[in-house]
């Protein structure tokens, strides 16, 4: 049986550029009702709501270390693919607020959304062969080597983020945050499987 050829150029651009444009618009859902995330963007996000900083420069900064790993484990071309998925979220997720806006939202309907909405946009990246960095980095090192599921890797490390973020949002906050961090890794447990998704 021949292999299936890579994803051409034009199918990464667009797989990226939307699913990019998808978790930015997720995280204007989590942000506008005082929620937090896990992995990276989880951590940047706490950051911003501490200090007051712009989530954006703060997320492409955090993610800066990482990209050591995804050289040395995942190659070039994935590296360049996630430094170019990060880089677009960060415009992305500065750009968006100044068109997007809620008058009100439900902050359980706000996890749902936002699990929803950034579960699709990772999966796209995924499945282009980039990551959102940080975490993404591991838990595709983990899933492409010892075989454990991407979305189920980040949910471990989720939890020790949601235990930090009870430091500085309400208890009622981080528990529909959780929400959606289950939402987001259960879509790609579920999805994200080499057994199921045979393209390349």
């Amino acid at each position: 049986m021949n292999p299936l050829p890579r994803h051409s150029a034009f199918d990464d651009a667009q797989g990226l550029l939307f699913g990019t444009l998808m978790c930015a618009f997720g995280l204007v859902i989590l942000t506008s009702a005082g929620l937090v995330t896990g992995q990276t963007a989880g951590l940047a996000v706490l950051i911003s709501y501490v200090t007051g900083w712009g989530f954006a420069p703060v997320f492409f900064v955090v993610n800066l270390p990482f990209y050591v790993l995804a050289f040395a484990r995942m190659g070039a071309r994935f590296t360049l693919k996630t430094f170019l998925a990060v880089a677009l979220l960060s415009g992305f997720a500065a750009l968006l607020p100044q068109f997007v806006g809620f008058a009100h939202l439900s902050p359980g309907v706000a996890a749902l959304l936002f699990g929803c909405v950034t579960g699709a946009g990772l999966l796209a990246i995924f499945r282009h062969g980039a990551s959102l960095g940080g975490v993404g980095i591991v838990a595709l090192y983990a899933q492409e080597r010892l075989g454990v599921q991407a979305g189920w890797v980040q949910l471990g490390f989720d939890a020790l983020l949601f235990a930090a973020a009870l430091l500085v949002l309400e208890p009622r906050l981080v528990l529909y945050s959780l929400i959606g961090a289950v939402v987001v890794n259960a879509i790609l447990g579920i999805n994200h499987r080499r057994d199921r998704y045979i393209g390349t």
